[in-house]
């Protein structure tokens, strides 16, 4: 029997999982597709919100704005990207300036410091440059950052590896159920197991997970919103993420740097009826660039690298469910949608001490709080390559030209805890295949390396699990 059982490999579950393995639990992670961070954890704006836009005394205002404080210190802590670039919300009408000031005296009432709105078209332009000539005022927040999303879900999920906490893949969970104070979950793959304690983190399907067990149903929408990637040399058309004055429907289309040089121009918003539906259409991926032409008027069509488009899940209620439901030990972690990423360190660590508590667990004497991720080749100077080079000969050898990626890199993913099975594994990893040829040369080079590192067929080697493989057979 397990102490607690997790359902969920996204930020939120891989969070409570490592905040967990702090104690003297037995835990386990259930995840049914093929790695962790592989639903709304690895397709969002990657976005660490400043707290400003939440409803006062909601869970989203509270989590946000705790979360956003723990950031610096948690990215140093497991070695993931992270970078305060400040965030701005741009207005584009002298009538409008009263959006504003509703979003400054929101973030005040949250607690947010430091914001001030700016105006006037001149000043906004010492601070971005490259910003619409129609943009008239903006709110301005500093502690608004920028993370790399599946490369924060991956460190919690090795740093929790390493502390003992059990991940499952390829388990979906199919049934949920309480005899005598024990929870029995059943997964499709033929896994069963009990536990004292059940953590649903299931993401857009937390809602199916709830209403296995709690007879207070939820209701979980699907929304949809695609994005548009540019290419690392339109980096200097923006520093802050750059927002529009939001609407019922979300925070709207931004403008953003990412944590790797890249520009992120989107999400839309669109119900979807189908959880799994992630397909992008021409009609949204020309509304998302449209909308973010905008803000920066300089972005290029030419410049696009890759679209593709994520999922939130959306409360009837518009936020988030968190604790302890109607059924005793039975925790959930529902409607994580905007600005779920910038509350999931504060969720993670209230989850924990709450079960923790619970459980009457004791604390581990040896928790190894650090992590250090994957030396990244890109990165290094010279000096330091020829070092690396020399404790590791695989690190002399490029396999991804676009982002300079090399062949030690690829192994140290594969061979990590949690370690990658697949090309977006591998990618989410070491940024191998994200650069502007997106993944067009180095796929057959990378296969090879996860073949043998694996100890399979080519054939059997796959995109993202499942039935994505990438070759069908040998003509020669």
């Amino acid at each position: 029997m397990k102490d607690v059982i997790i359902i969920g490999g996204g930020v939120i579950g891989c969070g409570i999982a490592r905040e967990l393995a702090r104690y003297q639990a037995d835990v386990a992670v259930l995840e049914k597709g093929n790695d962790v961070s592989v639903g709304t954890s690895k397709a969002n704006s990657g976005i660490v919100h400043g707290g400003f836009d939440a409803k006062p005394n909601t869970l989203k205002a509270k989590y946000n704005v705790s979360g956003n404080a723990m950031f610096d210190e948690l990215s140093q802590e497991l070695d993931f990207p992270f970078r305060r670039n400040g965030s701005m919300v741009l207005c584009f009408d002298e009538a409008q300036i009263d959006g504003l000031q509703e979003l400054y005296d929101r973030g005040i009432a949250n607690g947010v410091r430091d914001m001030y709105i700016l105006r006037g078209n001149a000043e906004l332009k010492k601070l971005e440059p490259y910003v619409s000539d129609k943009a008239v005022a903006a709110l301005v927040v500093p502690n608004g950052g920028i993370v790399s999303p599946y490369e924060m879900t991956v460190a919690y999920a090795e740093n929790a590896a390493v502390n003992g906490v059990e991940f499952r893949f390829l388990s979906e969970v199919t049934s949920v159920s309480k005899t005598d104070g024990v929870f029995t979950v059943v997964c499709a793959d033929g896994y069963s197991e009990q536990a004292r304690v059940v953590v649903n983190a299931a993401g857009v399907y937390a809602d199916v997970i709830n209403n296995m067990v709690c007879k207070d149903k939820l209701h979980i929408t699907a929304r949809k919103g695609d994005y548009v990637l540019m290419d690392k040399t339109c980096g200097y058309l923006a520093d802050h993420t750059l927002f529009q004055l939001p609407s019922k429907m979300g925070k709207g289309v931004l403008v953003t740097p990412t944590t790797h040089g890249n520009i992120l121009v989107g999400p839309t918003a669109t119900d979807v009826d189908d959880k799994s539906d992630v397909n992008t259409t021409a009609e949204e991926l020309n509304e998302a660039f449209t909308k973010a032409s905008i803000t920066v008027p300089s972005l290029a069509r030419r410049n696009i690298i890759t679209q593709f488009s994520g999922l939130r899940a959306h409360l009837d209620s518009d936020d988030f469910v968190i604790g302890e439901s109607s059924v005793e030990g039975f925790y959930n972690v529902a409607g994580i949608e905007s600005p779920g990423l910038s509350c999931a360190p504060a969720i993670a660590c209230d989850i924990a001490a709450r079960v923790s508590r619970k459980l009457q667990l004791k604390e581990k004497l040896h928790f190894q709080a650090k992590r250090k991720g994957i030396p990244q080749f890109s990165k290094l100077s010279n000096t330091e390559r020829e070092k690396l080079i020399d404790q590791n000969p695989l690190y002399g050898k490029i396999a991804c030209r676009c982002e300079v990626v090399t062949e030690g890199e690829i192994v140290d993913s594969i061979r990590r805890p949690v370690g990658a099975k697949d090309l977006d594994g591998v990618k989410r990893r070491t940024r191998a295949g994200m650069g502007r040829c997106q993944a067009g040369f180095c796929t057959p080079r990378i296969m090879e390396i996860i073949a043998r590192e694996l100890g399979c067929d080519m054939q059997d080697v796959t995109k993202l699990g499942g039935k994505s493989n990438v070759v069908i057979g040998r003509t020669k």
